[in-house]
C-alpha cells in the first residue's frame, strides 16, 4: 500500500496545518517570518485538496472516489458531502470517540480487529458508519495497556454532538450524520469541489 512518508511536523508545515487537528500534541517549528509566497487560485484549491487527503489519511483514488459518491448524496452541497463522507469513515470516528489518539492508529487497531459494529468484528478503517451503529472495543482487548494509555489522553477531549461514547465501557454510538459546522477540520471545501469541477 502507498504510503506518505514524510514527517507528519514537516508535512503540517507545508500545509499550515496545526499538529492538534491529527491528534499530535507537539509544536511545528514554523518560520513565522518566511514571507508568503504568492500562489495561484489552482495552487489554493490544491493545497485543499492535500490537507484533506493527509487530515484524513485517503489516497487519491479513494479520495476521487469520495468526491464522486457526495454528487450523489443530497445532505447539502457536495462540500458538505465530502466532508461527512471523510467525516463518517470508522477510523475516523473511533479517533472522534477517543478511543485513537490519532486517525492512523485508530486505522491500526481497527485493522487489528479490535473493533466491532452492531456487535460484528470490521477490520476495513474506511468502512462507513450510519446513523444508530454502536461501536465497542472488543472485550479482549479493553484490558489492554494501549487503551488505558489512549484514554488518559484523550479523557478531556470533547466527543462530537454527532456522537456519543461511554469510556468506562469503550463503547459509543452514531446519534446522526454531522452537520458542516460539526466538523471542525481547516478545510475549504468548496476550493476542493471547485478544482475537481475543472
Amino acid at each position: 500500500m502507498a504510503r506518505d512518508m514524510t514527517p507528519v511536523l514537516k508535512k503540517c508545515r507545508s500545509l499550515g496545518i496545526e499538529p492538534a487537528v491529527l491528534g499530535i500534541d507537539k509544536k511545528s517549528n514554523r518560520n513565522r517570518n518566511a514571507r508568503p509566497k504568492k500562489v495561484s487560485e489552482y495552487g489554493v484549491q490544491l493545497k485543499e485538496k492535500q490537507k484533506a487527503k493527509f487530515i484524513y489519511g485517503v489516497l487519491e483514488k479513494p479520495f476521487r472516489n469520495y468526491f464522486e459518491k457526495a454528487q450523489k448524496l443530497h445532505y447539502g452541497t457536495v462540500g458538505e458531502n465530502l466532508m461527512i463522507l471523510l467525516e463518517t469513515r470508522l477510523d475516523n470516528v473511533l479517533f472522534r470517540m477517543g478511543y485513537a489518539r490519532t486517525r492512523d492508529e485508530a486505522k491500526q487497531i481497527i485493522s487489528h480487529r479490535n473493533i466491532t459494529v452492531n456487535g460484528k468484528t470490521v477490520n476495513i478503517p474506511s468502512y462507513r458508519v450510519s446513523v444508530g451503529d454502536v461501536i465497542e472495543v472488543k472485550d479482549a482487548a479493553k484490558s489492554s495497556p494501549r487503551f488505558k494509555e489512549i484514554l488518559e489522553r484523550t479523557d478531556v477531549i470533547a466527543v462530537p454532538e454527532w456522537l456519543s461514547a461511554d469510556h468506562d465501557k469503550l463503547s459509543g454510538k452514531v446519534n446522526a450524520i454531522p452537520t458542516a459546522e460539526q466538523i471542525d477540520v481547516p478545510v475549504n471545501a468548496v476550493a476542493i469541489v471547485e478544482l475537481y469541477s475543472k
